[in-house]
């Protein structure tokens, strides 16, 4: 009799039980993907909001960049050696004046945007220092030449060289179109 209460017993708390299973495993099931189901949808629109803002700093941002590259390309052009010369006369004979004169207007041209590099990538701002370097080496290089006795004769050793070659600005030019191609 005992072993049968027992049984019984069993029995009622596998019923109890299986009865607890039936429906705790489908609420279960279904609270498990309902929240993966949510979870995916917050990183889904989470993930279109940074979209979104992504797309509204572009807005706001593009142009700003695309100024700083018209900035420096300004800065190219009149750095180039050519058009440097040609603005910037010798006004006596002494080559280290004009050396003087010429490196000065480099090195203002330049300070002048220096703000630029914040919306210019580093590679393109290195490139453009090393165009602006290389073209006050190209004049200080010229100053030291002893067959070259005076600023006009400096001058137009350096313009005939440019004519012969790429300066160091259009490499800077080239790098600045380069990077700019690579916004659109």
């Amino acid at each position: 009799m005992l072993i049968l209460f027992l049984i019984k017993k069993i029995k009622f708390m596998e019923d109890i039980l299986m009865n607890i299973i039936s429906y705790t495993a489908p609420s279960l099931v279904v609270g498990i993907v309902a929240y993966y189901f949510f979870l995916r949808l917050t990183k889904s629109e989470e993930s279109q909001k940074r979209f979104d803002l992504f797309k509204e700093d572009k807005k706001i941002i593009l142009p700003v960049r695309l100024q700083a590259y018209e900035r420096m390309t300004l800065v190219m052009e009149r750095i180039n050696p050519s058009k440097l010369l040609i603005r910037i006369t010798p006004t006596s004979d002494d080559k280290n004046l004009y050396v003087h004169k010429l490196i000065t207007a480099i090195e203002q041209e330049f300070e002048h945007n220096l703000s630029q590099q914040i919306y210019i990538s580093e590679n393109c701002w290195s490139a453009l220092v090393s165009a602006k370097n290389a073209t006050a080496n190209i004049i200080k290089t010229s100053s030291e030449n002893e067959s070259l006795s005076s600023a006009h004769e400096m001058r137009n050793a350096i313009l005939q060289k440019m004519m012969k070659g790429n300066s160091p600005s259009q490499t800077g030019l080239s790098f600045i179109k380069e990077e700019v191609k690579e916004l659109f």
